[in-house]
């Protein structure tokens, strides 16, 4: 990623900087006894304790075999902080996602939040007002953010979400730690939503954390055996064709594994790759024209069978359309790309009220609405 170059600007910051290429932070100087804390689904952090009760978290560079995108320690000792560790709970902080922002509010830390990278895409009222009134900063483009108002915040840590060869370096040489949150990354909805550990280690909240994911793995597991329970198989398609392509999840998603768990039979489970595949209409109708459901998300409110149509005369042959089959959710209005991936329960409940509707006959879908006509 570009950022404005710099010049001459003093270090100000006593913090360290996540090392994209270090597997641990070796300047530490406290107690060195770490252990690791055993993780359930995460595939990609680590997280480690001693016995003075500070942490070493290590994110796993998901792009690039043996190597970290980012490693750094916290400690809780105010007073006799070890050299270059992060004293928590962290106090300012400036978050580049909702998604994170979110799990910061779930913890009871929202007030940490200063400053946010492209505010319009957050859905958070308290955030929204606060960039409407000025006690929360626009920082900017999470693809150029503006480092001068990142410097005048004087955060603790940047929160960001990386992509494949990102670059945080410019935020990095101020001496502000850039906490590089790979959680989409994970190939299952319970291996993201344990990234919550990590939140609960920078907020001091590690308990709280904890018991959220603790339940989110026990309502998880409890509707996945509900699911179970049917003998039918819903074949579903997921989607829409945008400028002559379609996207739709791999085989190895976490989204691919939410429609298995839902009682789903999807037919690209057999791709194995965790991104998405893109395909045109002649392909997706040989594979999914008898699709029994079919699901869209898009950003337009305005969506109906008619437009569907009319986008693509070819929409009205799959077997969702004909019969009326299809759930629209309105991604603008809906808290959906908030709530889900820390709580994927909510979403796997809902697409087992799709798929098999009498194993919760009194579940009102909350994301997912069918789709009108006009």
């Amino acid at each position: 990623m570009k950022l404005l170059k710099l010049f001459c600007i003093p270090i100000i910051f006593m913090l360290i900087a996540c090392s994209p290429t270090s597997k641990h932070n070796s300047s530490y100087s406290g107690n060195d006894n770490f252990t690791p804390v055993p993780m359930l689904h995460a595939n990609g952090i680590t997280i480690e304790h001693n016995s003075s009760n500070d942490s070493r978290i290590s994110i796993i560079n998901p792009w690039k075999k043996d190597a970290n995108l980012c490693s750094f320690t916290l400690s809780d000792n105010n007073e006799s902080t070890p050299n270059n560790a992060i004293t928590r709970p962290l106090k300012r902080v400036i978050v580049y996602s909702t998604v994170h922002a979110n799990i910061i509010k779930e913890l009871g830390h929202l007030s940490a939040i200063k400053g946010v990278c492209d505010p319009q895409y957050f859905t958070i009222p308290e955030i929204i007002e606060g960039v409407y009134n000025g006690s929360i900063v626009n920082v900017g483009s999470s693809a150029s953010p503006n480092i001068e108002r990142i410097i005048a915040l004087s955060p603790d840590a940047v929160i960001v979400s990386p992509y494949q060869d990102s670059q945080f370096k410019d935020i990095e040489k101020l001496g502000i730690t850039v906490v590089q949150c790979a959680d989409y990354m994970e190939t299952s909805p319970l291996g993201r939503a344990e990234w919550i550990k990590l939140f609960g280690e920078l907020f001091g909240e590690q308990e709280k954390a904890d018991s959220i994911y603790n339940n989110v793995l026990t309502e998880y597991n409890q509707l996945k055996q509900l699911a179970a329970q049917s003998q039918h198989k819903t074949k579903v398609l997921s989607e829409n064709i945008i400028n002559g392509t379609w996207y739709v999840p791999g085989g190895d998603s976490y989204m691919a594994q939410l429609f298995a768990d839902a009682g789903g039979a999807y037919a690209w489970s057999d791709v194995h790759t965790t991104g998405s595949i893109p395909l045109d209409m002649a392909q997706v109708l040989e594979k999914s024209h008898d699709a029994d459901v079919w699901l869209i998300k898009s950003l337009e409110s305005s969506f109906s069978y008619t437009k569907l149509k009319v986008q693509n005369a070819l929409n009205a042959e799959f077997k969702a359309f004909k019969q009326k089959n299809i759930y629209f959710c309105d991604t603008e209005r809906t808290t959906l790309y908030q709530d889900f991936p820390f709580h994927p329960e909510l979403l796997l409940k809902e697409y087992i009220a799709i798929f098999n509707p009498q194993l919760l006959p009194d579940y009102n879908t909350q994301y997912y609405k069918p789709l009108l006509d006009e």
